[in-house]
């Protein structure tokens, strides 16, 4: 098992515990809820309070969605930069900022695959399923890919957008779909694909309402992503954040169908604050 930490100039995480974190982003400090921090802070309340730009604050009848604390300096908008790429990060009511940085491990590696295909394919294809902000589609691109974002949420396929034309890209596909529907009707016109990214949440709805649990459907949707990956070297990366999946448990489940892969590997991506407390935040899985 891997366990892996980014590396990320512009991201730093600052203390971590009594299920909060306290987190640099670019010039700006943030305080917001971590469940996995099960430890005390390292530095006082007074302290956080000191440094934290904005504070969130979850809503006491509602536990996924709360209010920012914010300080005068605290713009609602700013931007940072993660190799030539641009983010805009927001403070949205689900805690939330647009930016998952321990993905930079992930991007990392999807930048050095698609190099690598891209010596024996012209233009690589890529497909980002529960694709977000677009951090993902966004690597692929920079390195020549052409790239399919799939989301679910008109909001934040715009916002993936945005970041596409802040960070001087163009021609990304964008799709406001339901993932396993668009994954199904690819399976039937024989599309095929150089690498595929899937990062599904725990739970879900498509933009017609349709419902994604992913203990119930994981398995139905890799089984048909298999159809549309192509032959070595081909990769697939799975992340997921629900705390029920384990590296083992995710890799089990990915080898049941990508047996005949070389490489088939999994870990966790974590951060660790500067108190050397290392906060774990996903499980992934990689095929290549």
């Amino acid at each position: 098992m891997q366990i892996l930490k980014p590396n990320f100039p512009e991201y730093e995480l600052i203390d971590c515990g009594n299920g909060y974190k306290l987190e640099k982003f670019g010039q700006y400090i943030l305080s917001r809820p971590e469940p996995q921090a099960l430890w005390k802070c390292s530095l006082s309340q007074s302290e956080w309070n000191q440094m934290a730009d904005a504070h969130f604050e979850r809503d006491k009848t509602n536990s996924e969605k709360g209010i920012w604390k914010n300080k005068k300096n605290m713009p609602e908008q700013w931007k940072i930069k993660y190799n030539n790429i641009t983010f805009r990060l927001g403070l949205t009511a689900f805690k939330h900022i647009g930016i998952f940085p321990e993905q930079a491990s992930n991007w990392d590696f999807i930048f050095q695959k698609i190099t690598e295909i891209k010596s024996t394919t012209l233009i690589p294809k890529v497909l980002n399923l529960f694709a977000y902000t677009g951090g993902a589609s966004l690597v692929a691109k920079q390195v020549g890919a052409d790239v399919s974002h799939i989301d679910s949420v008109k909001q934040v396929v715009h916002w993936a957008s945005e970041n596409m034309k802040y960070s001087g890209l163009d021609n990304i596909r964008w799709l406001i779909d339901d993932a396993t529907k668009f994954v199904a009707r690819e399976v039937r016109r024989g599309s095929l694909y150089d690498a595929i990214v899937l990062d599904p949440p725990a739970y879900g709805r498509g933009p017609d309402g349709e419902k994604w649990t992913m203990e119930d459907m994981i398995d139905n949707l890799l089984c048909d992503c298999k159809k549309l990956l192509k032959p070595s070297p081909s990769f697939l990366i799975l992340n997921v954040y629900s705390l029920g999946l384990s590296p083992l448990l995710t890799q089990t489940l990915v080898k049941n169908h990508f047996s005949t892969h070389q490489n088939i590997t999994s870990g966790e991506l974590y951060v660790e604050d500067r108190f050397s407390k290392k906060l774990p935040l996903s499980v992934f899985c990689r095929v290549f």
